[in-house]
């Protein structure tokens, strides 16, 4: 079948062949039609998990997938032959989803495709939407406080800013200038152009007393995750989706945290559910097929992403 692989930590992602999946017990396979980017992707073919969770060679890239089962392993099953499906695939890190093909246990973050969602937002939602809300629930917000995102135009900012509003959080999304429009429609009390100027003085302008919670989804070193983290006010909350918060030099009575997603099939339900029903936008900003993906993880290298990046795989031949 066709996957974007690479055959070694730092390698180039390409278009290879590589075996069809056989479901083991307990699993399923998935014909895979959508598949959506995510940061995640190209830092685990860096090697970012290298040594912390199990690996497998050629590491096909992705996690996040939305298709049909088409073959059952061994054992009791809650999924049958041609059940519409989606979720977030792994471990281990390699058995991914830009591919034809995918092998997911059944007790995963995996579930049916309910009624009325279309299976690109399906496939977009998993690591993006579960991301925003366990951010939110680790933030311990309830309403009432104030939220700066750093990101917030990516799948998790918009998933984030969006739950947030819900729970009447004032949300200040940090943005380049022309996404500040897009935004406020998603339920931003206030935005920042992270083009002009230092974000953190931005930030004070709008918020002179500070915030009560941080949610970086972008800075990759300390030092950057720490002048954002400057504007939270003591007792708040700094949280880095990057793994940078424990080294950061942050101010008196600001609590760091390194986030790390635990994905699981009743919160994948409930966000189905909202995105479904038009609670939860779910933006995409384009649709690629599966051999232009490597250039994809390219650009989003570069940051100042746009909504979501759906691989297209459905319709093509398959092996």
């Amino acid at each position: 079948m066709r996957a974007i692989a690479v055959g070694a930590f730092r390698a180039d992602p390409a278009l290879v062949e590589v075996p069809k999946p056989e479901p083991a017990s307990g699993e399923v396979r998935v014909r895979v039609e959508y598949a959506s980017l995510n940061p995640y992707d190209w830092q685990t073919a860096e090697g970012s998990l290298d040594g912390q969770v199990p690996h497998v060679f050629p590491l096909v890239v992705g996690v996040d997938f939305a298709g049909r089962v088409d073959m059952i392993g061994g054992g009791d099953n809650r999924f049958r032959v041609g059940d519409k499906v989606f979720g977030r695939a792994g471990p281990p890190v390699g058995a991914g989803t830009y591919c034809d093909y995918v092998c997911v246990p059944q007790d995963a973050a995996i579930t049916l495709v309910p009624r009325g969602l279309d299976a690109r937002i399906a496939a977009a939602l998993p690591s993006a939407g579960m991301a925003a809300a366990q951010i939110l629930e680790t933030a311990v917000l309830r309403g009432h406080e104030s939220l700066l995102i750093i990101g917030a135009a990516g799948g998790v900012g918009s998933c984030l800013t969006q739950l947030a509003r819900a729970r009447d959080v004032r949300v200040i999304a940090a943005v380049r200038g022309d996404e500040r429009s897009r935004m406020g429609s998603l339920g931003a009390a206030a935005t920042v152009d992270t083009t002009r100027g230092p974000t953190a003085d931005s930030v004070r302008a709008v918020c002179p007393d500070g915030i009560d919670a941080l949610a970086d989804l972008v800075s990759g070193t300390p030092e950057a995750f720490a002048a954002h983290a400057s504007t939270v006010r003591p007792g708040g909350i700094a949280l880095s989706t990057r793994g940078v918060a424990a080294g950061a030099a942050l101010p008196e009575g600001v609590r760091g945290i390194d986030f790390r997603l635990d994905p699981n099939p009743v919160l994948l339900d409930v966000l189905a559910a909202g995105a479904a029903e038009g609670v939860l936008r779910v933006p995409i900003d384009v649709e690629l097929p599966l051999e232009k993906a490597p250039q994809a993880l390219d650009r989003n290298r570069t940051g100042g992403a746009r909504g979501k990046t759906v691989i297209v795989l459905r319709n093509h031949g398959r092996r």
